[in-house]
């Protein structure tokens, strides 16, 4: 015999109470939904949405598809050995003409000028001419510039005739397309970005390891005082984050100028000579120095919440047991510690890799981050897909750290608090 009833339980309606509890899980995951869907519009519009488009922009090539229409129909059976014929020099004329009248040429010198330099000046130069040319545009166009009459310039047209390119990231990695289609470094003046790369890495870690080493004590220091005197020093810990970033960066430009506080109070005491001041500012030591300052807290405040959750009595019980101060604090403290030092190095490390502000006002030429050439680009060279695809390969390194992270320490032994 089953033991199961002969009528289905039912509620006071008459409804089956599967059905009504099922009907009841899903009304409450509708209503759970509907109370984070802000949080998760926000995301999307916040974070999902830039770096979709950062990826997009990092390979986007409307460009010569766009304003050299003409141009690359004709160069379609083009053999690439020598000149094209009339007809593609005629269609470049006319697009050119097309591109005048619209006044949308800049974007195409642009963007054949970040492959070939001199573009800009071909493109302008033609564009200007092309009221009083007539046929055979051959001809014509070489006279007005002598960049049509080259093999490499018309390779570099067809090449960059698709919708996407891989030219931004070889930029972003100093390398370059050859007029045939071979990849080769970049000229010695313009590698640039790789080194920079090395140098945010280096310094970053530098960094993160001179936080946690002035941080530790301080979170030891803390975790182990009377409640009274802990949070007071806490206050001390958390006034960086009353004062405005900028603040904060401008006030170590004051110490560790050639003629700032720390400077003077060296020479006072007689350390340095007058005329042997240090150079501490606009270089790799400004950044290092501000910069572990500015990030101290985000170090120090994992590990205090790691460190008071750590029973004292397990040292007690240790030193009880004979065992030597530090060989009980290698052995026993330290151990239960590595969450907090996972968690602040971690966030310390990505904090550092992704300043701006800092760098650029202490970093001067060598201690700039590959952040502020990201800036450059978007702000002064105007070419957002260069400092798209610098931006995507930070962000693959970030996730690459992450995967490493993950592998040798574990994300589930981090703790925040």
């Amino acid at each position: 015999m089953s033991d199961s009833p002969a009528f289905p339980l039912t509620t006071a309606d008459g409804v089956p109470l599967k059905v009504s509890l099922r009907r009841a899980v899903r009304r409450s995951k509708l209503k759970a939904f509907l109370l984070v869907s802000p949080l998760l519009l926000f995301l999307v519009i916040a974070f999902v949405m830039p770096i979709i488009e950062m990826l997009w922009r990092s390979v986007d090539n409307p460009e010569v598809t766009n304003h050299l229409s003409r141009t690359v129909a004709a160069l379609e059976d083009w053999d690439r050995q020598s000149l094209p014929d009339e007809p593609a020099f005629a269609a470049l004329a006319e697009d050119l003409r097309e591109g005048q009248e619209a006044r949308n040429l800049g974007l195409l010198s642009s963007r054949l000028n970040y492959e070939q330099s001199g573009m800009r000046s071909a493109i302008t130069r033609t564009a200007r001419g092309l009221g009083t040319m007539e046929p055979p545009y051959k001809e014509a166009l070489i006279d007005a510039h002598a960049r049509w009459g080259e093999l490499d310039t018309w390779k570099l047209i067809q090449r960059e005739a698709t919708p996407l390119t891989m030219s931004y990231y070889l930029m972003a990695v100093d390398r370059q397309l050859t007029p045939d289609g071979e990849i080769v470094r970049a000229p010695e003046n313009q590698r640039i970005h790789v080194s920079l790369f090395w140098r945010t890495m280096w310094m970053s870690l530098v960094i993160t390891g001179l936080t946690l080493l002035l941080g530790y004590p301080v979170a030891f220091l803390l975790s182990n005082l009377p409640l009274r005197h802990s949070n007071l020093l806490m206050i001390l810990v958390l006034l960086p984050f009353w004062t405005s970033l900028l603040v904060r960066t401008t006030t170590w430009i004051a110490i560790l100028q050639s003629q700032g506080v720390l400077n003077d109070l060296m020479v006072a005491v007689g350390v340095i000579a007058d005329e042997a001041r240090w150079q501490m500012i606009h270089n790799k030591t400004g950044t290092i120095i501000a910069m572990t300052h500015i990030l101290l807290p985000f170090m120090i405040l994992p590990l205090y919440s790691v460190m008071k959750t750590i029973p004292p009595s397990y040292m007690r019980a240790a030193r009880s047991l004979g065992g030597r101060p530090f060989l009980c604090f290698r052995r026993i403290y330290f151990p239960l510690t590595i969450p907090g030092i996972a968690a602040g190095g971690i966030l310390v490390f990505i904090l550092s890799i992704g300043y701006y502000i800092t760098p650029a006002l202490v970093g001067g030429q060598s201690g700039r981050f590959i952040t502020n050439y990201i800036a450059y680009h978007m702000q002064t060279s105007l070419n957002w897909g260069l400092a798209a695809a610098i931006a995507s390969i930070l962000l693959f390194v970030v996730i690459i750290f992450y995967l490493i992270f993950n592998r040798l320490i574990g994300v589930d032994k981090v703790k925040l608090g």
